[in-house]
């Protein structure tokens, strides 16, 4: 892909688009970027770019920033109906991904992990089994290291492990990873892709261009996985925490059978895994097919699962207070993640949910509110309208902001309780992400 001379707008200053200005710069290009923020607010952010780069321009947020553009590339969080992005549509200037030009740089194969929920933990998990297994390995992407900025350097590794939203995928068109994995697709980002069928097709994407010596890994348990098994090109492996599969892992006794794209079987501890919940076994699936698939011994394996303590903010123990367990499941920002969350525990339950809506399908937790949480504590912009959808299933209370949902909590609880922030929504209306309110938690709960 040839770069110099191109003239290309990037859209969103987070740190998504800091990496794509740096990468495009360097490359040659005549970049422009474009936040709807102020300019006041990213006077740093654009001075220390205009300094390292002259080729560099920042441009006002609105439709005539879209003049002599050959390339736009969007961060992550820009939606396709945003003003700009849809200008550049209807004007047909080409839209790409930032993994999409980040691919066309990778030098080595990628696993590409994508799904509603359990990303982070798959792809740190599997970047843990191959490091154990003797490979050098590049872990980023959506879960925190721009895959554009890891391109840009020496590319001494054996494989990228790369996390892939569905903001990512919508604006693909070569992106080709030797593994591509799909979890599971949940209702989510509707606020975003204007539908759950859209969300789901975005996902979609991550098998596209995948050829016949490439691995696809799909969920059993997931309506429409076999229809979609159909169409690969690729070899196909399932998990199912459910059912047999004949190609692929699954759940017997106590261990997890694999059987391999060479037809041999594999038995695999139960007990290794250290993470609770039965969503973490199938995301421990998902990565043993991926690490048995680049060559790592089963031995290997075992012993990197059974060293893995899992990712903070998900599902993780803060502290416990009077025989009160608290819980930071702060990167549950679906109904999806949710209803993991709420399975894990046999206890009673307080459960804080709120934050900002992604017009998430409330009334689906209905029945495992009803059997599994004694009180339901609702803040945020989102605590109205989940109180109109399941409030009243059992005793609710509804307060501003998560401090405030915390001491509530705390106040109503009982030793054997646990006390479980799963909020089901964005973090937007009171914090920068998931992590910051995750770690406010964490301060809230020593602090009571």
């Amino acid at each position: 892909m040839e770069l110099s001379g191109k003239r290309i707008l990037v859209i969103g200053l987070g740190k998504t688009g800091i990496a794509s200005a740096r990468f495009l710069a360097g490359k040659g290009a005549n970049v422009a970027v474009t936040d709807e923020k102020p300019q006041t607010e990213l006077k740093g952010v654009i001075r220390e770019l205009g300094n390292a780069y002259a080729n560099l321009e920042f441009r006002k947020y609105a439709p005539d920033s879209l003049s002599r553009v050959d390339l736009i590339i969007p961060s992550p969080g820009v939606p396709p109906s945003n003003i700009l992005l849809a200008e550049a549509v209807n004007k047909k200037i080409p839209i790409l991904s930032e993994i999409e030009v980040a691919y066309r740089f990778l030098k080595m194969p990628m696993i590409a992990i994508t799904g509603t929920n359990g990303k982070t933990t798959t792809t740190t998990l599997i970047g843990n089994i191959l490091k154990k297994g003797g490979k050098k390995v590049f872990v980023g992407g959506n879960i925190g290291n721009p895959l554009i900025g890891y391109v840009e350097g020496n590319q001494d590794d054996d494989y990228a492990v790369v996390e892939v939203s569905s903001f990512q995928l919508q604006w693909v068109q070569h992106f080709h990873p030797f593994i591509s994995i799909l979890l599971n697709t949940t209702c989510d980002h509707v606020d975003y892709h204007g539908s759950f069928e859209a969300y789901r097709m975005a996902k979609e994407r991550i098998f596209e261009n995948q050829g016949e010596s490439d691995l696809t890994i799909l969920n059993a348990d997931e309506p429409g996985s076999s229809v979609l098994a159909r169409n690969m090109v690729s070899q196909v492996q399932f998990f199912s925490s459910s059912t047999k599969v004949q190609r692929g892992i699954f759940l017997e006794d106590n261990a997890l059978v694999h059987i391999t794209t060479q037809s041999e079987r594999e038995e695999y501890p139960l007990n290794m895994i250290k993470i609770p919940g039965l969503h973490n076994i199938e995301n421990v699936m998902a990565s043993i097919m991926a690490a048995r698939y680049c060559g790592c011994p089963p031995a290997s394996i075992v012993s990197a699962v059974e060293d893995f303590k899992g990712i903070p903010h998900r599902i993780e123990f803060t502290d416990e207070k009077n025989g009160v367990a608290f819980y930071d499941d702060s990167k549950g920002t679906n109904v999806g993640a949710v209803i993991r969350a709420l399975e894990t525990f046999a206890k009673p339950i307080i459960l804080l949910m709120g934050g900002r809506d992604k017009e998430g399908d409330f009334e689906a937790l209905r029945p495992l509110v009803s059997a599994k949480v004694k009180e339901l504590v609702l803040f945020g912009e989102a605590r109205n309208r989940i109180n109109d959808l399941i409030g009243g299933v059992v005793k609710t209370s509804k307060v501003t902001t998560l401090k405030e949902a915390i001491e509530a909590a705390y106040r109503h609880s009982s030793a054997g309780d646990v006390v479980l922030l799963s909020p089901g929504c964005a973090s937007f209306d009171e914090f920068s992400d998931y992590k910051e309110r995750g770690r406010f938690f964490k301060d809230a709960v020593k602090n009571l």
